[in-house]
């Protein structure tokens, strides 16, 4: 008998309870309407990735890594393809609303799928307030190529503003937008108008209905792709065009010329830049009780919208480091318009299409996020983790009305006194360790028979492969940098300038490092562990390459992250534990 905290629902019981909507107080029908079709799907998974991370946070990524970024966008991508294999195995097993919080249920049981559910605000609601604050920077732009200016102080957020004049920046506009706020009781009146704006909007649409949406984001999919890819062609054949290509092999810090110019460890800074570029390909899965065969669409969905997502970034970034040197990203937050501009490649029709194309992108972004966290919450809801109010659903719309809302306030109140930084690291190393712990429910849920139409997870035995190839990495660390296992274990920052000089604390650049020596004794152990129970290789790889991408994680990712968490612990122990069905003997296994 397992203890209370790791009670587990039995995968047949998940699709009962989806199928008759148990627990609904209100009386609706627990279905949703199935309309979505693998075309659809895809497009939701390009939706969703294809977004804020090409259109403002690659610019910071870039920054930090250089043209060498790429190398870790191919990274993400293959731990990020592990990933989607997992999530495609659960989806065709559990083909309901919940994503990772439902199959972290069915394999490692309530509490985890409870952790599981509470980070996943952070990815879905979280995360689209930076979507927000980026869709709001092109649209204001968009606004100003038309001769609409709308004051800075109203289009700017509190937060990023007071911090980046306490930096001493040199931003017009955030200086603006600080000088020239009204005072309130001592308080400057610094908002982002159009991203509180946009949030309203987003809310109203995911409200009314899954299919409209669906026509809606189809659409803007469509629109943004024929844009980007005009892009990569005029900017790449501009790079080519007027001799660029040095771009590619810049001067670091030490005057070398190099792809990667301030070596490995800058460019695994840009970690939360990028991954955030991926967040949204599982949001797909969230569609599953909206999907006409979720056991054969689902998976696709995910793994086309995943490598067209790929070769796109990769060839974006190729374009944005060819056309400018990699250190003029520095607090860009609009790159791809950034590259057009006169002092660069000079072209202002396109810099009027980017603008536009940004909206179109963000918007699609919104859409999807605010689609997915509503249909968390109604899965939590159906377990007794949640009131049953949240997993209501409208009598016309067919969509989780409630809980549609209240997405809606927790992206729109945050707006009011969070910024872009905070919400990118926030929401990236919640991700990961969604997508961890996915990987690892593969492991312990037992290996089915193939069915014909659904998909399935190849069975690899890592036995040896596994441990291999952790051995190999380890050969590689040391051929590469024999002292790398040495500096690891020792902690002497005393040769590191900004230490010495008081600007940066011994946390943070301990953590990281900390990381490291975790992540490596993991890797050991789960050799061990792959060796003894014969486990699947795609799912090891899956978890392997995620940890290695947490490392990359500062000490104030884990910090708000392990906070968010405990709060999360205190919620469910007020209420999620004793409502549980699965306490209340209303499940029966």
């Amino acid at each position: 008998m397992p203890h209370p905290l790791f009670r587990k629902k039995s995968i047949g019981t998940i699709i009962k309870d989806a199928e008759q909507g148990l627990g609904d107080s209100e009386g609706h029908a627990g279905g949703l309407k199935r309309v979505l079709t693998v075309r659809d799907l895809t497009f939701f998974g390009i939706a969703a990735i294809l977004g804020a991370g090409s259109f403002s946070s690659l610019g910071g990524a870039i920054f930090h890594g250089g043209p060498g970024v790429v190398v870790l966008f191919v990274i993400t991508a293959i731990a990020c393809a592990f990933t989607a294999m997992c999530y495609s195995e659960f989806a065709s097993r559990i083909p309901v609303a919940g994503s990772a919080y439902t199959y972290s249920y069915a394999s490692f049981g309530e509490l985890f799928a409870w952790m599981i559910g509470w980070a996943l605000i952070m990815e879905y609601s979280i995360g689209n307030i930076y979507v927000a604050y980026s869709w709001s920077d092109y649209f204001t732009s968009l606004l100003g190529k038309m001769h609409i200016h709308m004051p800075a102080y109203l289009s700017t957020s509190y937060m990023e503003a007071k911090h980046a004049v306490a930096r001493g920046t040199i931003n017009k506009e955030i200086l603006e937008a600080w000088n020239n706020a009204p005072i309130v009781g001592g308080l400057r009146i610094i908002l982002d108008v159009p991203a509180l704006i946009i949030n309203v909007l987003i809310t109203y649409l995911v409200f009314i209905g899954v299919k409209e949406s669906r026509n809606f984001s189809n659409l803007m999919v469509v629109l943004k792709l024929a844009v980007v890819l005009l892009i990569i062609v005029v900017g790449g054949y501009l790079v080519f065009a007027h001799d660029l290509t040095a771009n590619w092999n810049p001067s670091g810090k030490a005057g070398d010329h190099s792809f990667m110019p301030n070596g490995f460890g800058a460019v695994m800074m840009a970690v939360s830049g990028v991954f955030f570029a991926y967040i949204g390909f599982d949001a797909v899965s969230v569609l599953a009780e909206e999907s006409k065969n979720p056991q054969r669409d689902l998976p696709r969905g995910m793994i086309l919208s995943l490598v067209s997502c790929t070769i796109i970034y990769i060839l974006l970034t190729l374009v944005l480091t060819g056309a400018v040197d990699y250190r003029s990203f520095d607090g860009v937050g609009d790159p791809l318009a950034f590259i057009f501009e006169p002092e660069h490649l000079n072209v202002g029709w396109m810099q009027f299409f980017v603008a536009v194309t940004a909206v179109i992108a963000m918007t699609s972004v919104l859409l999807v996020f605010q689609m997915g966290q509503p249909r968390i919450w109604m899965s939590m809801s159906r377990d007794g983790l949640l009131p049953p109010v949240f997993q209501r659903i409208h009598p016309r719309h067919k969509t989780p009305s409630f809980s549609t809302i209240v997405t809606g306030l927790v992206v729109g109140i945050p707006i009011l006194f969070t910024d872009k930084t905070f919400v990118l690291d926030f929401t990236s190393i919640a991700t990961l360790f969604a997508f961890v712990l996915v990987c690892g429910g593969v492991l312990l849920i037992p290996r089915k028979d193939k069915v014909a139409g659904r998909f399935q997870l190849p069975y690899i035995n890592g036995r040896f492969i596994f441990p291999f190839i952790v051995l190999l990495a380890i050969l590689l660390a040391w051929f590469f940098n024999p002292a790398y296992f040495g500096d690891l274990l020792r902690f002497d920052y005393s040769g590191i300038p900004d230490y010495v000089a008081g600007k940066t604390s011994f946390w943070d650049i301990a953590v990281p490092q900390i990381s490291l020596i975790i992540f490596w004794l993991f890797a050991v152990i789960l050799a061990v562990f792959s060796f003894m129970k014969q486990y699947s290789l795609i799912p090891l790889m899956g978890i392997i390459t995620c940890s290695y991408l947490l490392t990359g994680m500062s000490k104030s990712n884990w910090v708000w992250f392990i906070g968010w968490l405990v709060l999360g612990l205190v919620v469910y122990f007020l209420y999620g534990y004793k409502n549980s069905k699965l306490n209340r003997g209303k499940v029966v296994e």
